[in-house]
């Protein structure tokens, strides 16, 4: 059986840990979108591992582990997450990593206009990790990008960069920036293609193999559903799907497929950079669940903001995701609180809706209304039985169950690989 693992929230609800520890029941875990904007913390053994490019498989000895062409790939973030893993006694090969030759490479030329724009000219700041995301999926939509396979011919390589910098380097000069030399160029792609070129192959087969030979996948999101680019709270979002019917694009493998949908909650809301926040709280409780969850972005340091859990966002995600499962996570975060606040509808205009608006303006306007549960005032960190779980805690989950119509798989107590219940025993995974 396959399996979808992704957010249903704006990322950083702890994917990373939720597929580590169920990537032992698999023999493949695949990314399918997305680049080294994601940031997947994963604490086994004691030991933080941080990655960005190589999914969470890649702890476990004897899976292979597959970066989809769905992604965009910088290839010297990817080099440097493979030492930093190699240092850390983390053999990574082509044995247990593989590249699909179709994805496109994020260069240089992304990163600096992910900088222009954000430097705030026209107020059109997004709020991105600055990694040149969106300008690497701007090019591969524009037909100019370059992809991995077109590493291979110095020929066809300058061609390929000829057409991309026509673009870039016409942006560069309205922004008052340096033309960038397309030889320079070549030369840095050339001198890493050799260490590049063994883990690259074609994903599509490999996957329709193993799937074909009874092995089980899965796919691995990044961000989250309200980062979606169709779906999410546009235009403060990334640049790809962050669905799980993305896998079947971001891969190759058919969409029949992409197997059971486990969605990652936070048991409350966070969100990195600009955009609409119902929930946030900039109170105290705001900064002691930014305390307690250790709240700073992965990939860029920066603070998260946090709020309440929104359960009608939620239960909007799970059905536009297609979610057939949850998995809660942070849960402990909320262990010191009296009284917790869960979203269960907004306000526009002083009228009651059920629904996230899409309209930019109206989002700006929407007041959460709260349901207020007590909360249990008991630790629960590193609890892994559901026995010895607080009630207020089980009452909680129940009523995350409820609100968003979709039952409650897995409860994370703490960032460790062990710490984690499965409240649903005759589950097949």
């Amino acid at each position: 059986m396959n399996i979808t693992v992704s957010g249903v929230q704006w990322g950083d609800e702890g994917k990373g840990k939720i597929v580590d520890w169920l990537a032992s029941r698999y023999d493949v875990v695949a990314r399918f979108q997305g680049g080294n904007n994601a940031g997947h913390t994963l604490v086994v053994n004691g030991k933080t591992f941080k990655l960005s490019l190589i999914p969470s498989g890649i702890l476990h000895p004897g899976k292979l582990n597959v970066i989809g062409g769905g992604t965009v790939l910088d290839p010297w973030a990817l080099l440097r997450e493979i030492q930093t893993l190699e240092d850390a006694e983390i053999k990574v090969t082509p044995d247990n990593l593989v590249i699909a030759d179709t994805t496109t490479l994020l260069l240089p030329v992304h990163k600096d206009l992910d900088h222009f724009r954000e430097s705030g000219v026209n107020n059109s700041k997004i709020g991105t990790t600055l990694r040149g995301i969106g300008p690497a999926y701007e090019d591969k939509v524009g037909r100019r990008s370059i992809r991995v396979a077109d590493l291979r011919y110095r020929s066809g390589l300058q061609d390929r960069l000829q057409i991309l910098l026509h673009h870039h380097n016409a942006l560069r000069q309205g922004l008052g920036a340096e033309p960038v030399d397309l030889d320079q160029l070549c030369q840095q792609l050339l001198a890493i293609e050799s260490k590049l070129s063994p883990f690259v192959r074609p994903v599509w087969a490999i996957l329709n193999e193993a799937n074909a030979g009874g092995g089980n996948i899965l796919f691995e999101g990044a961000q989250g559903a309200l980062l979606d680019i169709d779906h999410g709270t546009y235009p403060f979002v990334t640049s790809s799907s962050t669905l799980p019917g993305a896998v079947a694009a971001g891969t190759g493998i058919g969409p029949k497929r992409i197997g059971h949908s486990l969605g990652i909650c936070k048991a409350y809301s966070t969100r990195v950079g600009e955009g609409p926040f119902p929930t946030e709280l900039t109170c105290q409780t705001g900064r002691l669940l930014a305390k307690r969850g250790r709240e700073k972005g992965t990939v860029t340091g920066r603070d998260r903001r946090c709020g309440w859990l929104d359960a009608v966002l939620l239960k909007q995600t799970c059905i536009i995701a297609g979610i057939d499962s949850l998995a809660i996570t942070k849960v402990d975060v909320l262990d010191e609180l009296e009284e917790i606040n869960i979203c269960i509808g907004y306000e526009l205009d002083g009228q009651p809706i059920n629904h996230f608006p899409a309209a930019v303006v109206e989002q700006a306007r929407v007041t959460p209304i709260y349901l207020s549960v007590p909360g249990w005032k008991e630790k629960t960190e590193g609890i892994n039985n559901a026995d010895d779980l607080p009630v207020g805690v089980k009452n909680y989950i129940s009523k995350i169950e409820e609100l968003s119509g979709v039952q409650i798989f897995l409860l994370s107590t703490s960032p460790r690989r062990e710490d984690t219940i499965q409240l649903v025993e005759d589950w097949v995974i």
